[in-house]
């Protein structure tokens, strides 16, 4: 299946358009127990058919190792968990968000941009001297997460064509 994946970025922290807040809709560090991000993943990724909806414990355990500044924080509506942003730290000072995505029970009641403003704030924060937050999407992926990621502030810098199995997280 061919498919489009669309990088975008922010090159400054004044970029960030906020979207609506939401007065429960919280981030937290998950910290060193990352058992419960897998089953979550899962679930998110489920609907568009992301690599981690179908990886086992092995896998997971590579993709945690594969990148040892990756971190994962929580988002919750009033304590429940309701989705999940993961960091990878690149050189540069270069902040990708590796993973986004809401659990799909948290999907369109209009979470979704103040989520990603949490998410991106904390990008911006993660080290000191970020001089740019970024990530990727897929045509695969939710039609509401390019658009959404535009409203932000996201520009996009590379738009390309993907044939292979790959996918999302």
């Amino acid at each position: 299946m061919t498919k489009t994946v669309t990088y975008v970025a922010m090159t400054d922290p004044g970029q960030l358009v906020p979207g609506v807040p939401v007065p429960e809709l919280a981030l937290a560090a998950v910290g060193a127990d990352l058992s419960l991000v897998p089953g979550l993943m899962a679930r998110i990724g489920a609907p568009y058919q992301w690599r981690s909806a179908r990886r086992s414990p092995q896998e997971w355990q590579a993709w945690f190792t594969e990148r040892p500044d990756r971190t994962c924080w929580l988002l919750t509506l009033a304590d429940e968990p309701a989705g999940m942003v993961c960091y990878d730290l690149h050189p540069g000072a270069d902040v990708e968000i590796r993973s986004f995505g809401l659990l799909p029970e948290f999907t369109g009641k209009g979470l979704g941009g103040h989520a990603l403003t949490l998410a991106i704030r904390q990008g911006w924060n993660l080290v000191p001297g970020v001089r740019r937050v970024w990530l990727h999407t897929s045509s695969a992926d939710s039609p509401n997460a390019l658009p959404n990621y535009h409203r932000r502030g996201f520009r996009t810098f590379k738009a390309e064509e993907d044939t292979s199995d790959s996918d999302t997280p």
